[in-house]
């Protein structure tokens, strides 16, 4: 989810959500070893509880970095193996360390001594085309000794040659009876799904054999549908704002950030983009939202063009205050 779950995507599903645990993208060791940590590490209180997922392969380096999020106030530290772009091909981590489990041992064994923090690891279930049960096990199990006792698994093999990062996330068979049988085997762990899971009935069929659930894209393209997790996961009562609500607090949200940093609000208007999927004139309010024409209005005049735009009545109105503005 690099480029996606930034700070601003994260306050935005916060509102949708209190209960569910946030991640970052993923942030390499690199970046923060040579680069500016505020700009990578920074988050809003809001955003909490939020784990800082990081990108590397080596264990001093990691533990810096581990410790850096523990001081910034992230409640977990997860370690990708997942990944599998060329980019994180090229720096030997991401998907890679799959296949040095004893590495990611060293990586996962050199964090948890460096701070007080869960130590978790995302993974796939196996890399190219191998279809061996065997290979995700021995690495859990040995990742396992070294102190990490949560694992994200995305249940599908990483290809490392031959398919993009989308046709990873499409092209390799979902075998969710992998990560079934990984919590039968390693009882004592926490074991949670993740890969092609779009719905409730989905997020049901995989709480009934493993611990948890992980939803990326669907949850960013259908952010709405987090708005019922609470209530229905995690036992939380009444409270949810609505639509518009969140709506108005990301526009509050779009003006604070423009005054303290100079953040344009289009660069956080993104991420919410979906709020309104499946309602009448989403599309056009949508359109209103995307229009770099009205990047030096207000995010407040901006939400009501939108608004004004996906009622058929204000439409026309809205669209030409739109291309005056």
């Amino acid at each position: 989810m690099m480029d996606w779950t930034d700070r601003h995507c994260r306050y935005f599903h916060r509102l949708l959500t209190r209960k569910t645990l946030l991640y970052t993208e993923m942030v390499t060791t690199g970046a923060l070893l040579h680069g500016d940590v505020p700009r990578h590490l920074r988050f809003d209180p809001q955003e909490d509880p939020v784990a800082l997922q990081l990108g590397g392969s080596e264990p001093a380096e990691l533990a810096h970095c581990a410790r850096l999020g523990e001081e910034w106030g992230y409640d977990e530290i997860n370690l990708n193996c997942g990944c599998p772009s060329e980019r994180v091909q090229r720096g030997s981590f991401g998907a890679c360390l799959m296949a040095e489990p004893a590495l990611v041992a060293d990586c996962v064994k050199a964090m948890v001594d460096a701070v007080g923090l869960p130590v978790t690891v995302k993974h796939r279930i196996g890399i190219d085309q191998g279809e061996s049960y065997g290979f995700v096990r021995d690495f859990v199990g040995m990742v396992a000794q070294a102190g990490c006792k949560v694992f994200i698994v995305h249940a599908r093999n990483a290809w490392l040659k031959g398919l993009s990062p989308k046709q990873n996330r499409e092209v390799p068979p979902l075998r969710y009876g992998f990560v079934a049988q990984l919590k039968l085997d390693f009882p004592q762990l926490t074991i949670v799904a993740n890969g092609g899971i779009t719905d409730d009935s989905g997020v049901q069929a995989q709480l009934a054999g493993v611990d948890g659930v992980m939803v990326g894209r669907e949850a960013y393209h259908n952010p709405w549908w987090l708005a019922s997790w609470d209530e229905r996961y995690f036992g939380a009562g009444p409270g949810q704002l609505t639509r518009e609500q969140v709506e108005a607090q990301m526009c509050d949200y779009m003006a604070r950030e423009q005054r303290a940093s100079g953040t344009p609000w289009s660069n956080i208007a993104r991420h919410m983009l979906g709020l309104r999927n499946g309602l009448p004139g989403a599309r056009r309010w949508r359109q209103v939202w995307s229009d770099h024409r009205l990047r030096e209005t207000p995010p407040q005049q901006v939400m009501r063009l939108a608004h004004e735009a996906s009622d058929p009545f204000g439409q026309e109105m809205a669209i030409g205050q739109a291309a005056h503005a």
